[in-house]
């Protein structure tokens, strides 16, 4: 007797429009509305920020983006309040994200 494998599944791969439309739903229904910020948040993030910039020190930085609100680790580098954005350094790939204040939800020191 020789296994199927890959043959199995074919049958279900046949209408792969039928995926994409599945996935999209299934996306949609996944997304948050972007959390509103109170002003001493805000105060508590920009002071957080900051000391994390002066120390050197690492953070999980929680931000929105396209529907989700996604936490990373790593090292703030620049933070420009009066532009609205702040450069980050993610601890996996050592990439610099330039991101706006504004799409921050929550900072917190490591």
């Amino acid at each position: 007797m020789e296994p199927r494998g890959m043959k199995k599944w074919r049958p279900f791969a046949t209408m792969p429009e039928q995926y994409i439309g599945l996935q999209e739903v299934i996306n949609k229904q996944a997304e948050v509305a972007q959390p509103v910020l109170t002003e001493e948040q805000m105060e508590k993030i920009n002071f957080i920020l900051i000391e994390a910039l002066h120390t050197n020190k690492q953070v999980y930085l929680t931000y929105y983006k396209s529907g989700q609100c996604i936490t990373e680790t790593g090292f703030i580098q620049f933070v420009d309040s009066q532009e609205d954005r702040f450069i980050f350094i993610d601890e996996v790939f050592e990439l610099k994200n330039k991101m706006r204040l504004s799409e921050l939800v929550d900072v917190r020191i490591v």
